[in-house]
Formats: structure tokens, sequence, C-alpha cells
């Protein structure tokens, strides 16, 4: 572990010019330019063609999460605008019950401009369905950069529904522009069902039905996983070494069937983003917790590094499985911490399609992780091919050489 904390930011940077940058997506999702890394080899596709490059019988998954509307705008009679990003449920905690919820709810959020909030409580008229009613945030209490608010509003109506109506979609700051229409389309997957995320599932933007029916041709099966993404994915690494970087917690939740596709697939088994990524090699060490008969299932940022473990992975799928049989429950459900950075041992995931990362991000760590150091011949090649770049750019398929 100590090896692995040690690592330099610095040797995980590269120049992006901001005119590589994507402010926008392409007109066709699954138009974009797909880069393929084959265990050094690297050339340049088309993403419609994907499934081309996936193993025949082989097993997709990808991150089922729906990002929420969830930036709403108050102002002050000062005109000041207060900016209230809603980032992870407090009361109720599940995502299922708070966006069901009537009347009120508690959120951590991220206040801009939150100087400017003199006092608790602030409130505006909204309309739902052409009705009016008054929506009041409460500022709670304040624990460094989060914020702790409680909504409460007038009408039966679900915080759901309110943020659906009138809050506004979290596209990424470094786009450098206020959300539009095309992001409400755009800035979610063909496949997103779950609410809960702040930040899309980018690799996922590129899947098209017919892209599927490719897969499907090629008897490549699909299975969901849901992790919420948070803000935090976007946080830049400011230390010097890694070990000093804290890393975000982020809940996700698998299905027993989707877990029974893993195991029967395992040894070919493709994720669709570094959420997904981050969701099946989690996996393991929830694994490894039932086998010690400890059932908090929160992975911290280090356990993957902290203890060797013997487990085999197959074995750990059928821990998991049986402990879900035993319990009469249909899926797991956990939260993690989990840093992939070079000296981590991949436990699941074969292939990984994702974008092109920002410079000295935890993602860019994860892709070293995944194919070593070649991550910057990948790179330096994407720059000199003109691809787009982050979360509307295009797209990779890295296959590692081991």
């Amino acid at each position: 572990m100590k090896q692995a904390k040690e690592i330099g930011i610095d040797s995980f940077n590269y120049n992006l010019p901001d005119d590589k940058i994507a402010r926008y997506p392409l007109s066709q999702r699954d138009k974009s330019k797909l880069l393929i890394y084959n265990k050094g080899n690297i050339f340049t596709d088309s993403f419609n063609n994907v499934g081309k490059h996936l193993l025949k019988n082989s097993l997709l998954c990808y991150n089922n999460t729906k990002v929420v509307y969830a930036r709403l705008f108050f102002k002050k009679q000062s005109g000041a605008n207060i900016e209230v990003f809603c980032l992870e449920p407090v009361n109720p905690k599940s995502y299922d019950l708070i966006f069901s919820s009537s009347k009120t709810c508690e959120w951590k959020c991220i206040v801009g401009n939150l100087k400017k909030w003199k006092g608790k409580v602030l409130s505006k008229e909204i309309l739902i369905n052409n009705r009016t009613i008054t929506l009041t945030a409460e500022l709670i209490s304040r624990m460094e950069q989060d914020v702790f608010i409680r909504f409460f509003w007038n009408s039966n109506d679900t915080f759901g529904d309110i943020l659906e109506y009138n809050g506004n979609i979290p596209i990424p700051p470094y786009l450098k522009r206020n959300s539009e229409q095309i992001d409400k389309q755009r800035y979610q997957t063909l496949f997103a069902d779950i609410k809960g995320s702040v930040a899309a599932p980018t690799a996922g933007l590129h899947f098209t039905e017919n892209v599927f029916e490719s897969l499907k041709n090629k008897d490549i099966s699909i299975a969901p996983v849901t992790l919420h993404v948070s803000a935090a994915t976007f946080k830049p690494v400011k230390a010097d070494t890694i070990g000093k970087h804290i890393m975000h917690n982020e809940h996700f939740s698998i299905s027993k069937n989707a877990l029974y596709m893993i195991k029967n697939n395992y040894g070919k088994i493709t994720a669709t983003g570094t959420t997904t990524m981050r969701t099946l090699e989690s996996l393991y060490y929830i694994a490894n917790r039932i086998y010690n008969r400890d059932f908090n299932f929160h992975i911290k940022q280090w356990e993957a590094y902290e203890k060797k473990i013997d487990i085999p992975a197959i074995e750990a799928l059928n821990i998991i499985l049986e402990y879900i049989d035993k319990e009469n429950l249909q899926m797991i459900n956990a939260s993690t911490e989990i840093i992939i950075v070079p000296g981590f041992k991949f436990k699941f995931v074969n292939r990984l399609i994702t974008n092109f990362h920002q410079p000295q991000s935890t993602l860019l760590l994860l892709v070293a992780a995944f194919i070593g150091q070649d991550w910057k011949q990948v790179y330096d090649y994407a720059l000199h091919n003109d691809y787009r770049f982050l979360s509307y750019g295009d797209s990779s398929l890295l296959i590692p050489k081991q």
C-alpha cells in the first residue's frame, strides 16, 4: 500500500489544449471516434463498430444511473443569485425514498454564492403542471464545503417532480457554459433508468439502439449495474502524492441476475466506463467482508491495497450470491471509496470502454492502472489525431496486455 500511496500526481500530467475539449455532443451519439488500444497496438474506428472489437459470447456491463436535475436557483430580494446543488440524500438517505418524498426532505449540498445567503431561509415560487407552489430551502448546518439543507414545499408533489420541472441538469464545470436544452437529452445515456447521479457515466453516452443490436448479433450479453456518480468525480487531485488525496464515496447496487451473468462470463467482461469498473471491482472486497462476517458494505479508499486476500475472484462471486440467497435479497447494495491506481490488481474487468480524462485526475490514474505506461501513447495518439476530449468527447476501448 505504501508504494501506491507514494505515486506522484505530476507523472500523470499532459497538455490538454482548450480547443480539444468537446463543448457539445456530436449530432449522432454513435458516430464518435473510437480509439482501440489492443495490447499495445493503437488504431482508430467509429464507435458504431465497437462490437467488432469485443469478444463473441462475452458480457458488456453498463451503468444505468440517471442524472437528476440537481441544480436549483434561488434569488434574494437584493437580486443576488444563490445556486443550490443537491449532492447526496440525508433524510431519507435512500435515493428512491428521497425522490418520492412529499412536503419535505434533506440534502447535502454545495451552495454557490453562499456568502450572500444571509439568514437561514430562501423561498421561491415554482410551477409544476401549471400549478404554482412555494419551495423553501432552509440552511441547517455547514461542514467545510458541504452545506446541509432542508427543503419543504406546500403541495403533495414529490421532490423528484420539483427537480424535474424546476431543476437544471448539472453539466461539468469544464464545459464553461450554462446547461441548454440539448443537455437534457444528450447528458443522459440511452439506458439511464435509476435516478441518483449528478454527473453522467459518460462512456455510455455513445450507445444507440443500433449499437446494442450489433452486440446482440454477436451474442454479446449486456447487464446493468447502478452507481450514482457524485460531483466529486470532477475533483482534481491537488496533493503532490495520491496518498494525500481523499477519494469520494459513491453508492452502488447490482442485481442478483447481473451477478450471475458476471459469474457466467468471468474472464470476458467489458466495463462501460470508470463508474462501472469501480462497481465491479468493489465486489471482490464486498465478498471478503462477507467471508469475514463483516456486513458493513462500505469499501474504504485503500482497502484493496491494505492486505493480501486469497479468495479466488470467481469464488468471491459465489460468496456474494450465497449471501443474497440466504438473506432472500434480489440485489446487493453498497458504497465505495475505492481508488484504482497503478498497482491495483483487477479481478473482473478485462476490457474498458472510456472517454478521455482530465490531466492529473483519479480517472486517468485508473486508466494507467489498467494499461500501464502505455496510457501516454494512447493520449498522445488521441491528441495528434483530432480526438475530442472529456464528457462530450470521443471514446476508447482499452484491452490490456495481460
